[in-house]
């Protein structure tokens, strides 16, 4: 049976880059009907914080990720957590010692530092010159009783490693170049090198999918596996995401993490679709898809060797996607906290006009992308608008004062207002005017809603309702007759 996992660190939130190594490991599971396993890497004591993990395990469920095994779900391979597993690591560590896999180092920090730079100024790769693992036994006896710290460090052996990669095909690294690397630091903790290996060796983990930034930590981990008398896994290493400019994905690109996304009122199923166009697409080309069509045709070999770049306004582009085809209900329900926080609706729920949320929201989705810009796109309907210089000028003109004239003549001869009879008032308009096009509909959407785009115009009357389209229009009859002080009630910045 097929098992992968994704083994994060909490030490800070989800970000995009990682969440997508969870993304493609639970895809790849789902396509081999595996097991997807969530294990925390935890051992960093000074930077972990369970308030890490916790918003992690959200965020990776708000997504629609769900684990067989790890942390609250148990399983026969446990515990889920670094931080639980220490007996195992220093148990193995003894058994290292014993068989010579191992030794200990008590080369200080400062000294390690002093010889890094010293090999890159005379152009010499900055590894571990492995002075410690020849120690002579007087040598040894010196330091134990001395009382120095020390690490305990994994004995390379000088070989050329190989073995393919799902992604990126033959791989090939020569060990001679890599010093002995510590698997035992001298607080008692596991390293990353040391932790992964046992870890994926005792739970069974057959293929590891992880970014292409440990691309050069898998020999060392090939040589553990073999020191653990097992078979390593399979390796895929994924392209990893950068920013516009080709440099690491960073906030400044754009990129939030998991959870401020989640705030902003992105829709899970969008975000889902988009991490998993990042370095990879559907044969048919297709940018918009569920998982269900594309689980039995998902294949990790077909993933981009090519660095993947993240595109904001493609993300906000498929957002609005589905955005657009959402349950109403859905969509009423996570827009109401942005409204009462902006003061549009009441907290109270019993004093909330249901009905009239409903027709706003279904009227301004098509220019949302997340559900935060309900508070901007519906303000038109709870607030007075306020317009430009440039808008005032533009009703000021003689056509958008006839155009705004007839409008509200006709408005003035009715007591309510639908879609339907606001398409019939248009027409008398267009009819008595000559304007059609573009030239009727702005001047009445810039009086009605203080802007030149947004949702169509019978929904916009619609929702406002005969007495408040009567008076907009009417305060901006009177924009061309307006003495210089009192114009600037129309001019205010919006």
């Amino acid at each position: 049976m097929i098992r992968v996992r994704f083994a994060p660190s909490p030490t800070g939130l989800l970000h995009i880059g990682n969440a997508r190594v969870a993304v493609f490991n639970w895809l790849f599971a789902k396509r081999h009907k595996g097991a997807f396993i969530l294990r925390i890497e935890d051992t960093d004591v000074a930077r972990s914080e369970k308030k890490y993990m916790t918003q992690l395990i959200e965020d990776l469920h708000w997504l629609g990720l769900t684990w067989q095994e790890g942390p609250a779900v148990g399983g026969q391979y446990g515990p889920y957590l670094q931080s639980e597993r220490l007996h195992i690591y220093n148990n193995l560590c003894q058994q290292f010692l014993k068989e010579d896999w191992a030794y200990r180092c008590y080369c200080t920090p400062e000294e390690l530092e002093e010889r890094r730079r010293i090999a890159r100024l005379t152009g010499k790769p900055p590894r571990y010159d492995n002075r410690c693992r020849n120690l002579s036994d007087t040598q040894k006896k010196a330091f134990e009783t001395s009382g120095l710290s020390f690490t305990i460090r994994f004995k390379v052996t000088d070989e050329l490693v190989v073995f393919e990669d799902l992604i990126r095909g033959d791989c090939q690294f020569d060990m001679s170049l890599t010093g002995d690397f510590v698997i035992m630091r001298s607080d008692g903790t596991p390293s990353f090198h040391f932790a992964v290996a046992i870890d994926d060796t005792l739970m069974n983990i057959t293929h590891v999918i992880r970014g292409e930034d440990h691309l050069s930590n898998t020999p060392c981990h090939i040589l553990l596996f073999h020191a653990l008398k097992q078979k390593p896994p399979q390796f895929a290493h994924l392209s990893l995401t950068m920013g516009a400019d080709r440099s690491l994905l960073s906030k400044r690109h754009g990129a939030f993490s998991i959870s401020e996304y989640r705030k902003l009122g992105y829709l899970p199923e969008g975000l889902l679709n988009y991490m998993m166009l990042l370095g990879w697409s559907p044969k048919d080309k297709k940018e918009k898809f569920k998982v269900s069509d594309i689980i039995d045709t998902f294949e990790i070999s077909s993933m981009s060797k090519a660095a993947s770049v993240f595109d904001q306004q493609k993300l906000d582009w498929l957002s609005g996607q589905y955005i657009r085809e959402a349950d109403l209900e859905r969509l009423l329900t996570m827009a109401i906290p942005y409204l009462q926080e902006a003061g549009f609706v009441s907290t109270e729920e019993s004093k909330i006009d249901i009905s009239k949320l409903k027709l706003i929201i279904d009227a301004v989705r098509g220019n949302m992308s997340c559900t935060s810009q309900i508070v901007h796109e519906s303000e038109i309907f709870f607030k007075d608008i306020v317009i430009s210089e440039n808008h005032v000028e533009f009703l000021s003109s003689e056509t958008s004062q006839s155009i705004l004239s007839a409008f509200s003549t006709e408005l003035r001869k009715l007591n309510t207002l639908s879609p339907e009879i606001f398409k019939d008032v248009l027409k008398t308009v267009q009819n008595e005017t000559k304007v059609n096009g573009k030239g009727l509909y702005m001047p009445i959407r810039i009086a009605l809603t203080g802007r030149e785009h947004g949702p169509e115009l019978y929904s916009v009357a619609n929702i406002l309702g005969i007495n408040a389209c009567k008076t907009r229009i009417e305060r901006f009859l009177l924009v061309k007759k307006q003495p210089p002080l009192l114009r600037g009630i129309f001019s205010r910045p919006p």
